[in-house]
């Protein structure tokens, strides 16, 4: 069993017994989408898997937010926060803009990117070497930058 889903499936039973209903309702649908995502890659799910599956999480909520506080619905944004929070606890420690720009600059000469042409190796790269630990518009919008430089 992955070190994740051990975290999850204790957090989820803590949570149940202390009637979290934000915290249980945000971990049962993690472990569905999980148990879907199990089911469609006929494998035990590894944690690169749960990141990825808490990446589209957070997203969806991310973007959920900012819609209803576009759209002037504070009740719901509140819940999407609420959501949020709890979704980012599982995500590893997320890397500073310092660390980020450092990063890119060693795997930008790690590649031997030179242009934009070469944007997609040095993503992949980051990627590869910091999975979940960005934010992946400002990691892009940095990288676009320095290989524009």
């Amino acid at each position: 069993m992955s070190t994740l889903l051990g975290r999850i499936e204790s957090d989820y039973i803590v949570a149940y017994k202390a009637k979290d209903t934000v915290r249980l309702a945000v971990l049962r649908h993690l472990k569905t989408a999980a148990k879907n995502r199990g089911v469609e890659v006929l494998r035990p799910l590894t944690d690169d898997d749960y990141l990825e599956l808490l990446s589209r999480q957070i997203k969806q909520r991310r973007e959920s937010l900012e819609q209803y506080e576009k759209h002037g619905r504070p009740e719901l944004a509140a819940i999407e926060a609420a959501e949020l929070a709890v979704l980012l606890d599982y995500m590893p420690q997320a890397l500073t803009d310092a660390e980020l720009s450092q990063a890119i600059d060693q795997l930008v000469i790690e590649t031997g990117a030179l242009g934009a042409k070469d944007m997609g190796k040095v993503m992949q790269a980051l990627t590869l070497a910091y999975k979940g630990r960005y934010d992946g518009k400002k990691a892009s919008e940095a990288v676009r930058a320095r290989l524009s430089s």
